[in-house]
């Protein structure tokens, strides 16, 4: 059995030691926060504050890896998330019926919960598990290593005291410190691949009243206008976050963060005006984020890893802006395979190294692809000219063949390229076009003066 160190107690950490230490591996969990998720989720949710994980009291919708990562490792977290309020949500329950059942639309399940939710989930489970020693208030300093070629971490430091293991598992999220201890000890650096989005993010939290109406009816969750997407994130326990996200450059985002305009310009925008319609109890102010980037931190290179005993998990290896909801479900990955094959990593970890490569690193390349063009689009408000592009996204919400596509790449199942590109969906919008012959790609948000309007002189 192989000691496993982990460093950040995050989704990604906490997933990682509750399947390792399942299988018997005896791990310490360090994580420098001495509070923990659980015991008030709305106390934890909107008042704790956490400038390590800044996108904490975001809004999330976990894909389908989450569920089912969680049913094969961890089956009583699943019910314990259910249990704590968390829905299902499958993708074609837009359709009220659904269509005859193909293999694998099983799992096109959107779980719908708050992050905190999951947290306090996998923080239970672990505290139960007695092959796992929580470390709570102990913040890791440095690595201890053994020189060679390569290096190899021997374990960890905390304070004075050095804690051996035969792997070091960096879940300490974006703004991991391990890079620099790397330095540090002479080792080769990581290779960093970093592209900066020039997006920004703004949301408000709300909840129904337990008096008032509840459903908006069928309405998508987003809509656009060339500047600026809006969308709405349906969640646990009767709440749901209203998020907008636009430019970094665009002049009118500081006056975003007043709630009462950042609710004028969400009522501009049918998704999220329906919600907003409910008369819901506002929970929050408006919560920015932005200076986001999407960054694969890789600890090989050409020669091979530049350690060994060490590897990296959830966001220190692949942190990806929020769009797509990514990051749960590649960390939740990322934790599966180094359960499975933990001791074959911890004496060569070349291995993992291809299968992130192979399996992980397609979908950072999607994203950063995709927010390049978005980033661009929202910085000079230029509407969409793809018209069949436009009517891909369009005919999902008419034809379940379409919609399965448009679900197996949300839950990164297939490529955009694999599931768009069969002659089945290519048949599909090609008839659905040419029942619509007056379709032209269009946004349903507001234009540019109306938007203009709403701010403040």
């Amino acid at each position: 059995m192989a000691r496993v160190a982990v460093i950040g107690g995050g989704i990604s950490g906490l997933g990682t030691a509750l399947m390792l230490g399942r299988r018997g591996h005896p791990v310490t969990l360090f994580e420098q926060d001495a509070r923990q998720a659980g015991e008030d989720l709305d106390r934890d949710f909107f008042h704790w504050g956490r400038p390590r994980i800044p996108q904490a009291n975001q809004p999330h919708s976990l894909l389908a890896p989450v569920r089912t990562v969680l049913l094969a490792e961890a089956p009583d977290v699943y019910a314990d998330v259910l249990a704590r309020g968390a829905r299902e949500y499958h993708e074609f329950d837009w359709f009220g019926e659904h269509p005859q059942h193909r293999a694998g639309d099983e799992d096109l399940v959107t779980l719908r919960t708050r992050r905190i939710v999951l947290e306090a989930a996998l923080t239970e489970a672990v505290r139960r598990e007695p092959t796992i020693e929580v470390r709570r208030g102990c913040r890791v300093n440095a690595l201890t290593v053994r020189k060679g070629r390569p290096a190899r971490v021997t374990g960890v430091r905390v304070g004075t005291e050095t804690h051996p293991a035969d792997l070091v598992v960096d879940a300490s999220g974006r703004r991991s410190p391990v890079p620099a201890w790397l330095k540090a000890a002479g080792c080769r650096p990581p290779v960093v691949d970093s592209h900066r989005t020039g997006i920004a993010y703004l949301c408000r939290w709300y909840r129904l009243r337990a008096e008032g109406p509840r459903d908006p009816g069928r309405v998508k969750t987003g809509s656009a206008a060339p500047f600026a997407f809006a969308g709405v994130f349906p969640s646990d326990n009767d709440t749901f976050a209203v998020s907008i996200v636009l430019s970094t450059g665009d002049p009118t985002r500081s006056a975003l963060t007043d709630p009462a305009v950042f609710e004028a310009a969400a009522r501009r925008f049918p998704a999220t005006a329906a919600w907003l319609d409910l008369a819901p109890e506002p929970q929050t102010p408006v919560l920015a984020m932005a200076g986001l980037d999407n960054r694969w931190t890789a600890l090989a290179d050409d020669d091979g890893p530049v350690v060994t005993g060490l590897v990296n998990a959830g966001d220190s290896l692949i942190h990806t802006n929020p769009t797509f909801g990514h990051g749960v479900a590649l960390g939740l990955l990322a934790a599966q395979h180094l359960a499975h094959h933990v001791d074959r990593i911890a004496a060569d970890p070349t291995g993992y190294h291809t299968w992130t490569t192979q399996i992980l690193r397609p979908w950072f390349d999607e994203q950063v692809k995709a927010d390049s063009t978005n980033g661009r689009r929202l910085a000079e408000g230029s509407p969409t000219t793809d018209r069949r592009a436009a009517a891909l996204a369009a005919c999902a919400f008419d034809d379940p063949v379409v919609m399965r596509a448009r679900a197996q790449v949300r839950h990164l199942l297939r490529t955009a390229h694999d599931a768009y590109g069969t002659d089945e969906v290519d048949r599909h919008v090609t008839a659905w076009l040419a029942a619509h012959p007056d379709f032209s790609p269009e946004h349903d948000g507001p234009t540019r003066d109306q938007w203009d309007a709403l701010i403040p002189g």
